[in-house]
């Protein structure tokens, strides 16, 4: 199944109170994760992008760190037929490397590089209501929407 395909599934598809719940669960661990960790503050990412000067290595920890639950996901999911919540996993299948991919990860490391924000933190760092981060988050959604005008592909 392509990436595409399983996109367009989820859409059309109705999640259920406890699909809703565990994901709601899982978002809030995962933001309470990147505030604890002050992956949420734009300076510490931007510290550790800069090794050529004030070098901060903290994010690297919380890579490794993210690794370890990665890595046993994958593992339990392989010993599983199906997930407990849904009827099938839903793992990315595409293994091409095509203009579409450069293209986005030239654009997500350009965002990240220069004001050391991605998606996760940037929806994270709401809370904190800035108004660069919600000026962030507004021109990321203009983004997501002007996607969804571009061409599909297959």
């Amino acid at each position: 199944m392509s990436l595409q395909t399983t996109i367009s599934a989820a859409r059309n598809r109705q999640a259920s109170p406890t699909e809703t719940i565990a994901a709601l669960g899982c978002g809030l661990l995962f933001g309470m994760g990147l505030a604890v960790s002050g992956m949420i503050d734009p300076a510490k990412v931007l510290g550790f992008l800069d090794v050529a000067g004030n070098w901060d290595p903290a994010l690297a920890f919380v890579m490794g760190g993210a690794l370890i639950p990665s890595f046993l996901a994958y593992r339990i999911q392989n010993q599983r037929s199906r997930p407990m919540l849904t009827q099938q996993f839903h793992v990315p299948q595409g293994r091409t490397i095509d203009r579409r991919l450069i293209g986005g990860a030239i654009l997500f490391g350009l965002g990240w590089g220069l004001v050391g924000l991605c998606p996760g933190p940037a929806i994270a760092a709401l809370i904190t209501g800035k108004w660069e981060i919600l000026l962030f988050c507004a021109a990321m959604l203009a983004g997501m929407r002007l996607f969804r005008l571009l061409p599909q592909k297959g």
